[in-house]
């Protein structure tokens, strides 16, 4: 494995990244570059050696046990704690995936005309054909090459303005400010940047690829395919959590340089953010940034309906996995299916879908708290990690990202 091409290296690490720049993320993004200008750039750094900390721990977890977060939690923790992480990531998902369909469909309205709505009902029956009709190993590959997708937005920096030195200062010397609307945004870019669906999806996705290789079993059981892997799920998850962060750096720029110097303050959904750009960057920034939100959605669409899938049933001891066909992981598919219809539902039930979007990025913030302490607890696990429980290094770095997080939605809630 080590002669791999870096290419071939990189697989859940870097999908789980990518998808981590759903429309939902987009949008706070651009928020907080419209509201803030640069105000917000210094969290983008910060949070990466966090990012790849946490992520890699949820990976470590996967790979060496052979089982998703849940099935660890179901077997080491009691079952309403089991219950209420379940719970609460079904709930956080079902209004991301609400908010990620409502933000493409009305992308894809302003690029090519029609009716949102059913390019809602289009993309969530593409995303179900997609998951279920497709083997694994090729539907893999397909979630890698979405990843492209996302860089529409390093294009749109390269089309509009930047002042080099304005961007330095507020990304190197920031002036925090401590006010709600301050605190709200700080929390839901921790929140959509720090996701709890990321956690499960890498972990479960680890399991998928090693019952995918033939030779491959949980590290806990195989010990002499510890180094290569550990080693890819490295270098795996570093690339994808820079590669994330990087996109969420340009969109964040783009909207301080062209919306926040123009005065417009107040973006709260993607399709706005794009409209916006038309007048101030010309038709091929928008064009960019509005074909991006497509196509991030289309890979974070699985990924949210995934994870919540893999919960579920692992949680339950269903038959699970998207390299299972349909006859066999009946109720997995069904959770999968449950939640992106749950979202079309929650699109045209006429909640505020502009506010949704930053909800899902607050709800993610608050509810990663608990389920961080619980993975960096299964991490030192004897009994789930057998010899690799986590070193010092990473079990500060876990632990640090978890109490950042802690401190983000305390802050919140003093400042409600």
């Amino acid at each position: 494995m080590d002669d791999l091409p870096l290419l071939k290296k990189l697989g859940p690490g870097l999908i789980t990244g990518a998808a981590d720049d759903d429309p939902s993320g987009i949008a706070t993004y651009s928020q907080a570059g419209a509201q803030f200008g640069y105000g917000l750039l210094w969290s983008v750094f910060f949070t990466t050696p966090l990012m790849i900390g946490i992520q890699i721990v949820s990976a470590r977890i996967g790979r060496v046990s052979g089982q998703g977060l849940a099935a660890n939690i179901r077997e080491q923790y009691p079952r309403p704690l089991l219950y209420f992480i379940v719970s609460l990531l079904l709930f956080a998902n079902t209004i991301n995936i609400a908010a990620d369909l409502g933000a493409m469909g009305n992308a894809l309205e302003l690029l090519v005309g029609g009716h949102s709505a059913i390019y809602v009902v289009f993309f969530a029956l593409l995303s179900l054909t997609l998951q279920i009709f497709i083997p694994f190993p090729s539907y893999a590959p397909i979630l890698k090459w979405l990843t492209l997708a996302l860089f529409a937005y390093v294009g749109t920096v390269m089309v509009v303005h930047v002042p080099l030195e304005e961007m330095l200062a507020g990304t190197l010397m920031p002036q925090f400010s401590f006010t709600r609307e301050y605190a709200t945004l700080v929390v839901a870019v921790f929140g959509t940047t720090i996701s709890p669906y990321l956690f499960f999806w890498q972990a479960s996705q680890e399991v998928e690829e090693q019952r995918a290789t033939p030779g491959d079993e949980p590290l806990r059981d195989a010990p002499s395919q510890a180094r290569s892997n550990l080693k890819r799920i490295k270098i795996d998850t570093t690339i994808g959590m820079i590669f994330s962060n990087l996109i969420a750096f340009c969109i964040m720029l783009t909207t301080a340089v062209t919306l926040h110097a123009a005065g417009i303050t107040d973006i709260q959904t993607t399709a706005q953010a794009a409209e916006a750009l038309r007048p101030l960057a010309g038709e091929f920034a928008f064009f960019l940034f509005a074909a991006g939100i497509v196509g991030t959605g289309l890979l974070a669409i699985p990924v949210l309906a995934g994870s919540a899938a893999y919960a579920v049933a692992e949680g339950l001891r269903w038959p699970i996995g998207l390299g299972l066909p349909l006859a066999e992981a009946r109720g997995f598919y069904a959770i999968l299916t449950v939640a992106t219809l749950l979202g079309v539902a929650i699109d045209f039930s006429g909640i505020d879908s502009i506010k949704m979007l930053l909800w899902a990025a607050t709800v993610n913030g608050v509810i990663a708290v608990p389920i961080m302490v619980v993975m960096m607890l299964l991490a030192v696990k004897p009994e789930v990690m057998g010899a690799f429980v986590i070193k010092r290094r990473l079990w500060m770095l876990g632990w640090l990202a978890t109490a950042v997080m802690t401190v983000a939605v305390i802050a919140l809630f003093v400042l409600l």
